[in-house]
């Protein structure tokens, strides 16, 4: 489950590096906030994919996805992807969680 998490967490950093200059031209954000606000969520995600396998990772990983979610209040285009991924991020534990009760039977 934790590969999982650690690979949407990727996918989750390259995602919201490229919507970045699409919240610039197409949402009519301020370049510099968008730049800021973007490019920390981008480290920040990479971060967490790092961690994700020691004491407390999948919780401090699952606070990230609140803060991807909440990142609208300065890019709206990130409400929409904070969802998107919270979804995901959702599935993925449901899944893990499944395939592991399964292996171990």
């Amino acid at each position: 489950m934790k590969r999982l998490c650690a690979m949407i967490l990727t996918c989750e950093a390259i995602v919201i590096g490229l919507a970045i200059p699409v919240a610039i031209s197409v949402g009519h954000t301020d370049g510099k906030l968008a730049g800021i606000a973007g490019g920390t969520l981008v480290v920040l995600a990479i971060l967490m994919a790092g961690v994700i396998r020691r004491p407390g990772g999948m919780a401090i990983a699952t606070g990230f996805q609140v803060l991807v979610l909440a990142a609208g209040f300065i890019v709206p285009t990130m409400f929409f992807l904070g969802a998107l991924f919270i979804g995901l991020w959702g599935y993925a534990i449901w899944l893990g969680r499944n395939v592991e009760g399964v292996q171990s039977r």
